[in-house]
């Protein structure tokens, strides 16, 4: 059963097929390209309290990965951060962008790293004009998963990811928030929705395991933020205990001159716990490179 929010959700776009798999993508708004690329456990739900603002502004696209969200979870899948940048480049493609712009959160964070990656290896692709990151693990080695996220990647995930109880993701979740912005009743229905549709709990541990893998990556992930390949500004929840204020500070002793707007008492969710001061920050930063490439 989905709730009226995650129905009307579904109605702002459609699905596309992607080697074999239907992929839900979000889709809307008029103006410069911008893809929004969401974290985990969720899907591009993520994006739903800055949406209406988002798409006055950009032709905003917003795929689910495989895994979550709307979209198909195959039990037998890599999950890996290539293979999610793989799906946003078929996407791009599919679209016909030259360039556009990234807002990502979490998870997506980390896609938008690698592309930003195959960019510098690959100049002729389509352009990324300037990104917007949000907690996520920017600097992999700094990221701090929860009880959950260990327990998960380990030998036993695969037995203990279809048997999550709804009060101990509930738990996890409501931990992530910032103490003065907490996720309402129906927020977490939305959220446990979306974790379980289709089975999504029986690949949770797949998917989850993508901060493994991001360190794995962690040189070929940063190097290109430390040599401002494109403009990045980091928005950072400070209150978030995965991703919060010790991330935007490994952040910055990394990345000469970093550009980072802190949200104190925000967690991990800053667009939905605080999507206005999100918007404030992110959309002149967004026409930045745009003006100037207009001059």
């Amino acid at each position: 059963m989905q709730t009226p929010a995650l129905q009307a959700w579904q109605r702002q776009g459609g699905f596309i097929d992607w080697r074999g798999h239907r992929v839900f993508v979000a889709r809307g708004g008029r103006g410069p390209a911008l893809l929004l690329i969401h974290g985990y456990p969720i899907g591009s739900y993520d994006w739903h309290a800055v949406w209406t603002a988002l798409t006055a502004h950009h032709t905003v696209i917003a795929p689910d990965m495989l895994g979550l969200g709307f979209s198909d979870k195959p039990r037998e899948h890599a999950y890996s951060v290539q293979d999610h940048a793989d799906l946003h480049d078929e996407v791009l493609d599919r679209l016909g962008l030259r360039h556009f712009s990234i807002m990502a959160h979490d998870l997506g964070v980390s896609v938008a790293q690698e592309l930003l990656a195959r960019q510098v290896d690959h100049p002729a692709r389509p352009r990324i004009d300037a990104m917007v990151l949000l907690n996520g693990g920017v600097c992999p080695e700094a990221y701090q998963p929860r009880l959950i996220q260990h327990l998960l990647s380990s030998p036993v995930g695969p037995w203990i990811a279809p048997r999550i109880p709804r009060r101990a993701f509930e738990r996890t979740v409501r931990s992530l928030f910032g103490p003065h912005t907490p996720a309402s009743d129906a927020l977490i229905d939305d959220f446990w929705c979306l974790a379980t549709h289709r089975g999504g709990l029986q690949v949770a541990h797949a998917v989850g395991r993508f901060y493994r893998d991001r360190l794995a990556m962690r040189d070929r992930l940063v190097a290109p933020l430390i040599r401002h390949a494109v403009p990045v500004r980091l928005i950072n929840g400070a209150a978030d205990p995965n991703s919060g204020r010790h991330m935007a500070e490994r952040y910055r002793a990394l990345v000469d001159g970093a550009d980072i707007v802190s949200l104190e008492h925000v967690g991990h969710w800053p667009q939905i716990e605080a999507p206005q001061a999100v918007l404030d920050a992110a959309l002149p930063f967004l026409a930045q490179p745009l003006r100037a490439a207009a001059r």
